[in-house]
């Protein structure tokens, strides 16, 4: 991961199929999530949230800024 990432946290991500679905909708972005699915948490090599959550907001998982 380079030294600019953004970790989201998606608090409706629960499963393998929640996975599936968030890398099919990254993918048009160039994007490749790290998943971490205890803390419901995904980073990218990304600085700027707002595309990447308005395309997941459009398959139903609202995201944000993990604390931290």
């Amino acid at each position: 991961m380079p030294d600019t990432a953004l970790t989201l946290h998606i608090p409706d991500m629960s499963c393998g199929h929640c996975r599936a679905s968030i890398t099919a909708a990254l993918a048009p972005l160039g994007l490749e999530p790290v998943f971490d699915m205890a803390a419901r948490q995904i980073t990218l090599p990304v600085t700027d949230p707002v595309p990447v959550i308005a395309a997941l907001e459009r398959i139903g998982f609202p995201a944000s800024p993990a604390a931290g």
